[in-house]
């Protein structure tokens, strides 16, 4: 595949600069596919004066263009599907499938989010004083800076954006290094929409080189991110003592929950989509299986026969069920973690290494791997990998699972399987997670349903729906006397 060299958008212009940062294929990552400008504090800047302007004229911006605006934005990613999720697969490894889901899951934020935009935002209140009418009102907060991981690099910023854009803001995307063309996609889309000059311009940066820039401009409102706890957390302190809104969705360490009156085969299926599409890396895939001992073989069996029929390879090619993962790091560091776990007592039980298909030499692969015999004190059970990597843990009871559930310090989506009504209430009461599955995946909650963690998986602001517009938006009280 020849190489392509990209431009980024600053200030409703696409550009270049001197300096580039190469993009490679997962699958093969020997050879650069594209490059991208590589930006630095000075154009930082000028991200931040263009989105000064554009902020202006956007939160004067009539609704109805807002939502217009987004709403042929989504339209020209659907019209775009087949381009997008291939340079999609290319950059991030996901299969075909994968990837085309991705992209119509973005154009569906931007949709979304057209509706809210056209709606008035706030409440008339009672007021003891005679002759007042009171209301509240949201605004849009200003400049947001919105930074995103590599492992959904198209959906996560259409996620930010879209609630972003819809309350007036204008937002700086920061796309990860690795995996920036499905970002430049989704900005040419608003772009060729009709989106004003400077409401949104993306800085694809080395983080090293820009984050100073980034989080320094006396401009920057909020700061939306989704990644790892390191990064997170040192966001926050840096943070910490300005009046800069925060946002994170952070890691996880899902678990699904298999009861004695399962449907097993149905339970084993969702473990084994939640756990190994996108090759485990989703913040909601599941990575605990907690089976009630008297099940448990019968359902590690059918495990290891969904596991079995996973068909490894690169994304593109037909009959592939799980790609690579996103690059030879982290190929590198979920093998570590699997052979660390063997070291402290875990089995094997499928998987567990490189794929021997010697056609698969060169790629960033590991093979779908099911772990037995793990117990709660190991790193496997208690560290997010971030890979292809299930870990089986028998229990003898309802409230011994729910305790294992919350043995963790994240809290972000957990599942149980049963056909018992009372314990999937109580289950839904009792586990100290923001993302409850009931005979489902940990993963695959739509546009409009409220998402985001607990405890170390994330900040109180949650995303999509109705409450993901809270973040991007002030609250301001009017009172009108209109008596003498």
């Amino acid at each position: 595949m020849p190489m392509r060299t990209l431009e980024t958008l600053l200030g409703g212009e696409w550009v270049v600069t001197g300096a580039w940062i190469d993009v490679h294929d997962p699958a093969d990552p020997r050879t650069p596919v594209a490059r991208v400008p590589a930006l630095g504090p000075a154009e930082v800047t000028e991200a931040y004066d263009h989105a000064e302007r554009g902020f202006a004229l956007w939160k004067r911006t009539s609704p109805f263009e807002r939502a217009r605006i987004m709403t042929d934005a989504a339209r020209l990613l659907r019209e775009r599907v087949t381009a997008v999720a291939e340079d999609l697969s290319t950059e991030m490894g996901k299969t075909r499938a994968e990837a085309t889901a991705e992209t119509l899951k973005a154009a569906d934020f931007l949709e979304y989010y057209a509706g809210p935009a056209r709606q008035g935002y706030g409440t008339l209140v009672h007021d003891v004083r005679p002759d007042t009418r009171t209301h509240h009102q949201l605004e849009p907060i200003g400049v947001v800076l919105a930074i995103t991981p590599w492992n959904d690099p198209l959906i996560t910023p259409a996620r930010k954006l879209a609630p972003c854009l819809a309350a007036g803001n204008a937002a700086i995307l920061k796309p990860a290094t690795d995996t920036p063309q499905a970002a430049l996609h989704l900005a040419r889309a608003l772009h060729d929409a009709g989106l004003p000059a400077g409401v949104l311009g993306v800085v694809t940066g080395r983080g090293a080189d820009v984050s100073e820039a980034l989080l320094g401009d006396p401009r920057l409102a909020a700061v939306t991110f989704t990644g790892s706890n390191e990064v997170g957390e040192g966001l926050r302190a840096a943070l910490a003592h300005t009046n800069v809104r925060f946002q994170g969705e952070l890691g996880g360490k899902n678990a699904t929950v298999v009861l004695a009156d399962a449907d097993l085969p149905a339970a084993a299926r969702a473990v084994a989509a939640a756990g190994f599409a996108q090759a485990g890396q989703r913040c909601t895939a599941t990575s605990r299986v907690i089976v009630e001992r008297p099940v448990y073989e019968e359902f590690t069996a059918l495990l290891l026969a969904e596991t079995a029929a996973l068909r490894v390879g690169p994304g593109r090619a037909a009959g592939t069920t799980m790609g690579p993962l996103a690059g030879a790091r982290q190929r590198d560091d979920v093998l570590a973690a699997i052979e660390r776990a063997v070291k402290q007592g875990a089995r094997i039980l499928a998987g567990g290494g490189r794929p021997a298909d010697e056609a698969l030499a060169h790629g960033c692969y590991v093979e779908p791997t099911v772990l037995g015999e793990v117990a709660p004190d190991l790193d496997i059970w208690r560290e997010e990998v971030f890979g292809p990597v299930v870990a089986l843990c028998a229990v003898d009871s309802f409230d011994e699972a729910v305790e294992a559930v919350n043995d963790s310090v994240f809290g972000l989506a957990a599942a149980v399987f049963t056909r018992d009504l009372g314990a999937a209430h109580r289950f839904a009461d009792e586990v100290e997670c923001g993302q409850i599955a009931v005979n489902t995946t940990t993963s695959g909650w739509d546009v409009h349903h409220p998402f985001g963690g607990f405890r170390d998986s994330g900040s109180p602001f949650k995303e999509q729906g109705e409450e993901g517009l809270r973040f991007y938006t002030r609250v301001k009280t009017v009172a009108l006397h209109f008596g003498a």
